[in-house]
């Protein structure tokens, strides 16, 4: 019996029906969120979005796309993990450094 584990993340089957969740100018921020749903077992594709400007008109950078069955799934998971983001980010940004600074 194969270990499902040890097996490479896979692209959605690009005759199913995909959708668009996610998409930036950053190719940084673009791969951060294809491997937060790599690791949650939701195939994705990561592409330019010069390559569809016909479903999805006046976007640049990169695009995530997933089955349609996949993607409100994928949107909790990327809604969540910027929510985790900024709450560490307001965490750290209520100290203020510029105040007793030592002579």
């Amino acid at each position: 019996m194969a270990d499902d584990a040890n097996q490479p993340p896979t692209s959605p089957n690009p005759n199913q029906k995909l959708v668009k969740v996610f998409d930036s100018e950053q190719e940084s921020e673009v791969m951060i969120v294809k491997g937060l749903l790599d690791a949650a077992g939701i195939d994705n594709d990561m592409t330019s979005a010069d390559f569809i400007q016909e479903m999805f008109p006046g976007l640049g950078g990169m695009v995530i796309l997933v089955r349609d069955e996949d993607a409100e799934k994928a949107r909790t998971l990327i809604e969540a993990s910027r929510k985790a983001a900024a709450s560490v980010t307001d965490e750290t940004a209520e100290f203020d450094v510029s105040e007793d600074t030592p002579a």
